[in-house]
């Protein structure tokens, strides 16, 4: 097992020079250690199980051997039949992770594209029928199209699994296992996942031959450059210290366990002058995008999700990371928190106690490794602007310009003003209007032949997998998805300005 490395240029790895200058143009320049440590493994075509916090450069690790491998091979791309497949668990994820790889694969004339659900399904059989090197799939989606007989996995020469324990989290291992199943045997196989535990060992044995484990850092391990607090605070005075907590010159994300409880904070923030916006399961793809940009672009300061969410998020500078609710489960905490201090930056992670939450919370923290600054606060205790800084002007959010009513209620009624206060109402509009979209599709028979299975764990709208015949959110990506991002392509870009390119997808 490797921990230290010392980073090769690119060059001297045996990187395509048109790729090498594809990274400098995200700022890449040296590898990170994580990619530094997998590189020369997976570069020669071994089986790699690579171990990183989210953040560390994962995506770039597998995306070069995967585009290289592809490049030398040299086999034509042919309809239905894609050359790589990079599974995630999450559409966030698959968004983010094709804002990376797109344009490494293109620089050697390799093509991509995204297949997740909650979008209509007419483009990605497009494109497939066009011809496609890449596939970046969510699980539910990849086996309905696979069922309607729209993609084949016999010619997959490279499978990458993406955060692996978040897709055993989900429930996701069955249909991993018969997709991996469905790929050549003889294939080259990459597994990236933050823990490696046992469901993830289930996978290795049975899919990696003869692999080479390469760890860069303890999952457990907090990031140095992340400071972690905890504020003991009584039940009534909980709001107005979340509000103070949130109302800094900094980008803060603030985790709930449920999703009323973020939606109903993303209003009372707005409310009261922090234009803050939510991400949870009753959105819709759209709003849950839109709602993205919105934060990523600063026109909100504030993101308020669920848990389930937690790992879709990829924005760079956060300063302030709040657990609103503390987790039920220390991964849930480390998974939360790694949404700040990425790629070397600092920030500050502060988690609110309640006296009947202390002891749980407690427990959590000794499971994560962490000893945190405790302090007893209540509103304007000095700690909560020693954290924070300065409370910043309160400015009304920008207006979000009204979406085209394409026929499910997703454009423009989920986007009108809520009186003088200025709050897009994005939260309960839209989160109804894809609620309606489901009523109308839920017969769901026609998007299911072939066994084909729900994407209502990708949509985040039931956060439980497929058992048998359900189909949870199908309606989405059938019927009611297909009018709701208009195509792929709106989806995939609205992604792409959501993360904003940069250096978000190391």
């Amino acid at each position: 097992m490797s921990s230290h490395h010392t980073a090769l240029p690119f060059a001297d790895l045996g990187i395509h020079p048109r790729v090498i200058a594809a990274l400098k143009e995200r700022g890449i320049d040296l590898p990170f250690p994580i990619q530094a440590a997998t590189l020369p493994d997976s570069l020669a075509g071994r089986d790699v199980l690579g171990r990183g916090r989210t953040g560390s450069g994962k995506t770039v690790a597998f995306a070069l051997p995967m585009v290289s491998a592809l490049a030398k091979s040299g086999r034509r791309r042919a309809p239905h039949t894609p050359r790589a497949l990079v599974l995630v668990p999450t559409r966030e994820l698959a968004i983010q992770v094709a804002e990376t790889v797109t344009p490494l694969a293109a620089a050697l004339e390799l093509r991509t594209m995204t297949i997740f659900g909650g979008v209509g399904q007419n483009p990605q059989v497009a494109a497939l029928r066009r011809g496609i090197d890449i596939v970046i799939a969510t699980p539910g989606r990849l086996e309905d199209l696979i069922g309607q007989g729209h993609v084949r996995l016999g010619d997959i020469e490279v499978t990458v699994l993406d955060e692996a324990d978040h897709m055993a989290d989900l429930g996701f291992l069955p249909a991993v296992k018969r997709l991996l199943d469905a790929t050549p045997r003889d294939g080259q196989r990459l597994l990236f996942s933050a823990t490696l535990d046992n469901a993830i060992d289930q996978l290795v044995k049975r899919y990696l031959h003869n692999p080479v484990t390469h760890s860069v850092d303890s999952a457990a391990s907090p990031v140095p450059a992340m400071t972690h607090h905890l504020f003991n605070v009584s039940r009534d005075n909980k709001p107005a210290v979340v509000r103070e907590l949130v109302a800094g010159q900094g980008r803060t994300l603030a985790f709930t366990r449920t999703k009323h409880a973020a939606k109903k904070l993303a209003k009372q923030l707005t409310a009261s002058g922090i234009p803050a916006v939510d991400l949870h399961g009753n959105l819709s793809q759209a709003a849950r995008q839109r709602n993205l940009a919105a934060f990523s672009e600063g026109h909100s300061r504030v993101l308020v999700a669920t848990d389930i969410a937690a790992r879709g998020i990829h924005v760079d500078d956060v300063t302030l990371v709040v657990h609103v609710d503390p987790p039920a489960e220390h991964k849930a905490y480390l998974h939360r928190s790694g949404r700040t201090a990425r790629a070397g930056a600092e920030g500050v992670v502060v988690t609110v106690s309640t006296p009947e939450e202390r002891g749980d919370t407690r427990t959590l923290m000794r499971q994560a490794g962490i000893k945190p600054t405790a302090v007893d606060v209540s509103p304007g205790h000095p700690a909560i602007g020693d954290l924070t800084g300065p409370v910043a002007e309160l400015v009304t959010p920008a207006p979000v310009v009204a979406q085209p009513n394409n026929g499910n209620g997703n454009g423009g009624r989920s986007q009108r003003g809520r009186g003088g206060s200025g709050q897009p109402r994005q939260q309960g509009g839209a989160g109804r209007s894809s609620g309606g979209a489901g009523r109308a599709s839920g017969g769901g028979a026609r998007g299911r032949r072939g066994g084909s299975q729900s994407s209502s764990t990708e949509s985040y709208r039931t956060e439980t997998p497929r058992s048998g015949g359900s189909q949870g959110a199908r309606s989405q990506s059938s019927r009611g998805g297909s009018r709701q991002g208009g195509s792929q392509g709106q989806a995939r870009s609205g992604g792409i300005a959501a993360f904003s390119a940069g250096r978000r997808g190391r």
